[in-house]
């Protein structure tokens, strides 16, 4: 069987940076493999694209650019938090708004981000919000260990609300839920 769409997917893979240093920034291996519904949005449009037609046993090895991936970093997801967004109890923690530091918040839509602290001062968190892979060139090196059909279960799941491909971790840095 071949990825199509429709097709439950699952694939382990190496994911670097596209530098002379290729520096690793995940690695999914067999017994966490990334598993996913072809088709649906749920992962980078450009990494299903060059995953049609594969079968089980199929190696894959490509690049994606910045622009096919998680976009360029872009200066308006860079922003100016007041400080009293971060009191609790009329206090800030000052080790949760340290440089570096990511921090879960909410928009004024209910969509969740992360954001990573910039800077801060006595009035403002200057936070970035891209996504941590913007701006980068990524290359995928892996293997097809499944593809089938997906369960009753996992085509209503594939039904929910929509999906963005801003977040890792929850279904590997390819995007997830």
């Amino acid at each position: 069987m071949n990825i199509a769409e429709e097709k439950m997917v699952s694939v382990v893979y190496e994911l670097k940076y596209d530098d002379t240093d290729a520096q690793l920034i995940e690695k999914v291996e067999k017994d966490n493999p990334l598993t996913f519904l072809y088709g649906k949005g749920r992962m980078l449009e450009h990494f299903e694209k060059n995953l049609a037609g594969l079968a089980v046993g199929d190696s894959f090895d490509f690049k994606l650019t910045a622009e096919e991936a998680y976009g360029p970093v872009t200066e308006q997801a860079i922003v100016d938090v007041p400080m009293e967004a971060f009191e609790v109890d009329g206090k800030v923690d000052e080790k949760l708004i340290a440089v570096g530091n990511t921090i879960p918040m909410m928009d004024s839509y209910g969509n969740r981000l992360h954001g990573i602290v910039v800077e801060s001062n006595e009035s403002i968190v200057k936070m970035d919000f891209n996504h941590p892979l913007a701006g980068e060139d990524l290359h995928f090196k892996g293997k097809v260990i499944e593809v089938r059909d997906p369960k009753p279960e996992e085509l209503a799941e594939s039904c929910g609300t929509g999906c963005s491909t801003d977040g890792c971790g929850s279904g590997g840095c390819c995007g997830g839920c």
